[in-house]
């Protein structure tokens, strides 16, 4: 198997670790925030920045996770789907 078919093959749904679920929810999160920092600390055209807060909801999740872990979060009811390989956090 090459490297990109192991990258590629998903494991079973039901066999996802809690533990690695946990870390994916840190790493959605964590993406999540400073994904939102860079929105928020864009220079317009004045020599600083709005302070505006950022409208980012949904992002596409951390790579080094599987599809099928962030399928799992959002049967859980901790992401949501946003469409387009997007996702957003449950309030």
């Amino acid at each position: 198997m090459t490297e990109n078919e192991q990258h590629n093959a998903s494991p079973d749904p039901e066999k996802l670790d809690p533990a690695s679920l946990k870390r994916a929810m840190k790493a959605f999160r964590k993406r999540l925030k400073l994904t939102r920092l860079d929105d928020e600390s864009k220079l317009s055209q004045r020599a600083t920045s709005s302070g505006r807060q950022s409208k980012i909801v949904a992002i596409m999740p951390p790579y080094e996770y599987p599809k099928e872990v962030w399928e799992a979060l959002v049967a859980q009811g901790k992401l949501k789907d946003a469409g387009g390989g997007f996702y957003e956090l449950v309030d």
